[in-house]
């Protein structure tokens, strides 16, 4: 989910917590200009590449950071890779052993794919970052699991259909994405559009919509997989702004007409309040619902407001215009007996 237009469009249509901010002293600015300069070099000589991309960098960190940025930057989604993979999944969903069988070989056209044309899917992305961290001789895994987002929301954990990396670094594990990092699809074409949201993510942000087959990646977090299926769905914004939706916990709330209902967030990097925005959509027209909002303790933003229509409403969180969150809200019917007898009963 991009930002409000292309929402139109899809609608036609515990260890301490690891995460970036634990090397906030570090300047990644060198980094990112190495991974820069290398643009556009090929794959045919992978510890040559990443011998090019390190030598000059002094911490495991800023190595990794330019091996991330470089992958995330030069390297392009492959839609057809990954519906084949998925239909495949599907297809074997039963028969683990023959997918097995056909994934070992498919993955050899999809890796031949990836060093010649620089497409991929998320287990090329993997495959490549840890490849490249290995002659950095820095440690790091593929993690394959599952990712929910807009058009891939996971309702059950029957299909694989994700994989991203772990990374340690300075005795601690941390998470990242490189795939979803690197840019979004637009029906079939592949926008290429760098996103650091993914890099080092707080794991408690990342398991919003990343869930490990192994649970001990999730990093001593403790969360039920029906909580990952039932949560509201989050986008790339989310992780761009580095904001955590708290309240409502579930896709789908219940409230009566006129009840205040409240939304929470934290926030992991300052945001202003004005730049909140709560909408949802009718007729394809883009309205604002009034809300109020206060900053409480923790860099916790408290939202509320009041729906005086009854109906189904999908309500998106927004930064200006970037949603990073969505809910639906099903708004009943007071129940005014029901609440004169709750009145009756408290005097």
């Amino acid at each position: 989910m991009r930002n409000v237009l292309t929402i139109i469009s899809v609608l036609i249509l515990n260890v301490a917590f690891a995460q970036v901010s634990d090397f906030k002293s570090i300047d990644f600015t060198i980094a990112d200009n190495v991974a820069k300069l290398n643009n556009g070099k090929n794959l045919d000589n992978l510890p040559l590449l990443a011998h090019e991309l390190t030598y000059k960098l002094d911490t495991d960190v800023e190595k990794f950071r330019a091996i991330y940025t470089w992958v995330s930057t030069n390297i392009k989604g492959d839609l057809t890779v990954s519906d084949k993979v998925l239909h495949k999944r599907k297809k074997h969903k039963n028969d683990s052993l023959s997918y097995t069988q056909w994934n070992n070989d498919y993955l050899k056209k999809a890796f031949k794919k990836l060093f010649k044309h620089k497409k991929t899917m998320c287990t090329g992305y993997a495959y490549l970052i840890k490849q490249l961290c290995f002659f950095a001789n820095i440690d790091c895994e593929i993690i394959n699991g599952y990712g929910r987002s807009f058009d891939a929301n996971v309702e059950s954990l029957e299909l694989v259909n994700h994989s991203w990396n772990a990374v340690k670094l300075n005795n601690k594990w941390y998470l990242c994405d490189a795939t979803w990092s690197s840019g979004y699809f637009l029906g079939a074409k592949f926008i290429q559009e760098y996103n650091d949201g993914y890099f080092l993510t707080d794991p408690v942000l990342f398991a919003k919509n990343h869930i490990p087959i192994d649970r001990s990646w999730f990093l001593n977090q403790k969360l039920e997989v029906k909580t990952f299926i039932a949560e509201p769905l989050v986008y790339a914004e989310t992780f761009k702004h580095k904001i955590i939706p708290i309240q409502p916990n579930t896709l789908i709330t219940e409230v009566e007409k006129n009840q205040t209902l409240t939304f929470q967030i934290k926030t992991l990097k300052p945001l202003k309040l004005e730049d909140l925005r709560l909408i949802y959509f009718k007729s394809l027209e883009i309205k604002d619902l009034k809300i109020n909002t206060k900053l409480e303790k923790d860099h916790t933003i408290t939202l509320t407001t009041q729906f005086n229509h009854r109906g189904l409403y999908d309500v998106h969180l927004a930064v200006k215009e970037d949603v990073f969150a969505t809910f639906t809200i099903k708004v009943i019917k007071t129940n005014s007996a029901e609440k004169i007898n709750q009145a009756l009963v408290s005097n």
